[in-house]
C-alpha cells in the first residue's frame, strides 16, 4: 500500500476541555518517533491524533457516516443523474466520483491503521516506564481496538457477504506493521480472527485500566488536573469495545456470542444502582430545534467533530442546490419517504425532521447534525450506541418473547407503543424498521442490509416503495490504487 504515516506534527491534541496544542516535532513528512514517544504526553498526542483524523471527510466525518455509506443504503431520494451521489446510490462503482470516495476511504483507513501500529509497537508488550498504570492499558488498549474497528469496517465494505461459501475468499489485508507495507490479502475468516484477537486484547487491557467501569463517562472537565481519563464517550472505551465485539460476532452469524456480549454490556451499563449510560434523550420535552437528536445518554462511542454544523450546512440545509443536497424528497416538503419510516406519531425520533423555508419554498430537512445554542453534544458523531446493542440482543434472543421484550425496551425509550410480533420473521422485520430509524446519518444501515443479504431495499428514485438489490452490489471492488500496487 502506498500509504504514508500521518505526520503527527499536523495533528493537534484533542484533550477535551483543554486547549489545542500543536506537537512540536522536527520538520519531516514522517513521524519522528523517538521525539514523539519520549514522553507520556507524546503517546497521548499520538493517540489523540488518530481520533482527530477519524473525523476526516474520507472516513467517519463524511464517507463512512451520513454520505457515501448512507447513500449506498438508499436513505435519500435521488432521481437525477446529475446529483453528486447518483452513481453511488445506483452502485456504479466504476464511476470516477464513486471510485474516488472508495479510494479515499481505503487510503485514509490504512494510513490510520499504520499509526495505530506505531503506537502499539512503541507501547511494548506488557509495560512501559513512560506509561504507568492506568496509562499503558488505556493507550495500548484503545490503539488495538481502533485497529480492529478500522479493519472490520474495511472488511464490511470491501469484503464479501459472510457465508460458508465465501468466508475463505481473499479480500483485504490486515496490517500490523508499524510501517506502510504490502501484505497478503486475507480471507474474511482470517480477518475476523485477527479482529477478535485485537478486540479481546484491548478489552483485557481496558478492563484493568478504564475508569468508565468505576467512574462512568465523566461528562465534565477535571477540576483538579488533566482530562486524560474524562469524556470517555469520545474514546473507544471498555464498554464500546465489548459492543463492537457483539457487532462483529453478529456479522459472522455467531448469535450465541453476540447475545452474550450484548447482554453482558446491557446488564453492566444499565445497572440501576450506578448506570453508565441511559435510555432516551437528555430532555424529552425540549423543542425540536434544541432536542437531543443524537440521544447522547445512549452513545457508547462517538467522535468529536469540530464545526459539526458544517456537515448539516453543506449536505442537508435547504439552501443547498438540488444536485448537491442529501434530501428525502424531490427538493420540497413532501413527507412520504419520512412517513414510511415511522409507525407512531409520538416517536421522539420524529423531532429530527423539520420543515424549513427559504425564498425557494418549503423543505423537509433532517436536522440530526444541525447545531443550536442549547442542543446537547453539538460536536458528537455517534459510532456505537446502546440501542444497537438492544437490537442485537433482540435479534439473537432464543425466544420470541425475550426478543419482543428487548425490542419494546427500545421503543418505550422512544416514546412508542409496544409491538406484538407473532413470529420470529415478523420480529426481525420490526427490528429492521427500528434500526433504520436509529442509525440515519451513521453509516450502519448498508452494513445491516449486507449482513442479511437483503434483496429488497428502498428505492432511490421513488418517494415510496422498494427496488431489487443485486447481492454483488454489496461488495465494493478494491480501489485501483491498491490493485496497481499489487500488479493484478
Amino acid at each position: 500500500m502506498k500509504i504514508k504515516i500521518i505526520s503527527f506534527c499536523m495533528m493537534f491534541s484533542l484533550l477535551l476541555g483543554a486547549c489545542n496544542k500543536w506537537i512540536d516535532v522536527k520538520p519531516s513528512d514522517r513521524l519522528n518517533e523517538d521525539q514523539l514517544f519520549s514522553t507520556r504526553e507524546g503517546y497521548l498526542n499520538a493517540l489523540n491524533g488518530v481520533y482527530v483524523e477519524l473525523t476526516n471527510s474520507a472516513l467517519y466525518g463524511e464517507n463512512m457516516s451520513f454520505s457515501t455509506l448512507d447513500v449506498l443504503a438508499n436513505y435519500y431520494f435521488m432521481n437525477i443523474s446529475t446529483h453528486r451521489f447518483y452513481n453511488t446510490t445506483t452502485f456504479v462503482y466504476t464511476a470516477e466520483n464513486t471510485r474516488t470516495a472508495m479510494d479515499n476511504i481505503w487510503k485514509k483507513a490504512y494510513e490510520l491503521i499504520v499509526n495505530c501500529n506505531v503506537i502499539i509497537d512503541k507501547c511494548g508488550q506488557n509495560s512501559n516506564p513512560l506509561l504507568p498504570a492506568p496509562y499503558f492499558g488505556i493507550v495500548k488498549g484503545e490503539a488495538l481496538a481502533l485497529r480492529a474497528m478500522l479493519h472490520f469496517d474495511l472488511l464490511r465494505l470491501f469484503g464479501p457477504i459472510w457465508s460458508e461459501a465465501d468466508k475463505g475468499r481473499a479480500c483485504i489485508p490486515y496490517n500490523t506493521a508499524p510501517r506502510p507495507t504490502v501484505t497478503d490479502l486475507l480471507s474474511s475468516e482470517e480477518i475476523m480472527k485477527r479482529v477478535f484477537d485485537d478486540l479481546k486484547a484491548a478489552a483485557a487491557l481496558l478492563k484493568e485500566s478504564d475508569p468508565i467501569i468505576t467512574e462512568g463517562i465523566r461528562h465534565g472537565a477535571n477540576a483538579t488536573g488533566a482530562n486524560d481519563f474524562y469524556f470517555r464517550q469520545y474514546r473507544l472505551n471498555y464498554y464500546a469495545v465489548k459492543a463492537l465485539m457483539a457487532r462483529a460476532y453478529l456479522w459472522k452469524q455467531d448469535k450465541v456470542n453476540a447475545m452474550t456480549e450484548a447482554m453482558d454490556v446491557l446488564a453492566e451499563t444499565l445497572n440501576g444502582d450506578k448506570p453508565v449510560f441511559g435510555l432516551g434523550p437528555v430532555s424529552p420535552t425540549a423543542t425540536p430545534a434544541d432536542f437531543d437528536h443524537i440521544f447522547i445518554p445512549e452513545v457508547m462511542f462517538s467522535l468529536y467533530k469540530i464545526n459539526r454544523q458544517n456537515l448539516y450546512t453543506n449536505f442537508f440545509a435547504p439552501d443547498i442546490q438540488k444536485e448537491l443536497r442529501l434530501s428525502f424528497n424531490n427538493y420540497d416538503d413532501n413527507q412520504s419517504r419520512k412517513n414510511g419510516l415511522y409507525d407512531d406519531q409520538n416517536d421522539f425520533r420524529l423531532k429530527s425532521w423539520l420543515t424549513l423555508s427559504n425564498t425557494n419554498g418549503n423543505f423537509l430537512t433532517h436536522v440530526k447534525y444541525a447545531v443550536s445554542t442549547n442542543k446537547p453534544a453539538p460536536n458528537a458523531i455517534p459510532l456505537i450506541r446502546l440501542s444497537e446493542l438492544i437490537l442485537i440482543a433482540a435479534e439473537c434472543s432464543p425466544t420470541l418473547e425475550d426478543g419482543t421484550a428487548l425490542l419494546n425496551l427500545l421503543r418505550t425509550a422512544r416514546n412508542c407503543v409496544s409491538l406484538s410480533p407473532t413470529t420470529t420473521t415478523q420480529l426481525k422485520d420490526f427490528i429492521t424498521r427500528e434500526f433504520r430509524k436509529e442509525v440515519i446519518g451513521e453509516g450502519q444501515m448498508f452494513f445491516y442490509y449486507k449482513r442479511n443479504a437483503t434483496t429488497t431495499i428502498p428505492n432511490n428514485a421513488n418517494l415510496t416503495g422498494t427496488k431489487q438489490m443485486q447481492l454483488g452490489n454489496y461488495v465494493v471492488p478494491l480501489p485501483l490504487s491498491e490493485i496497481s500496487v499489487r500488479g493484478n
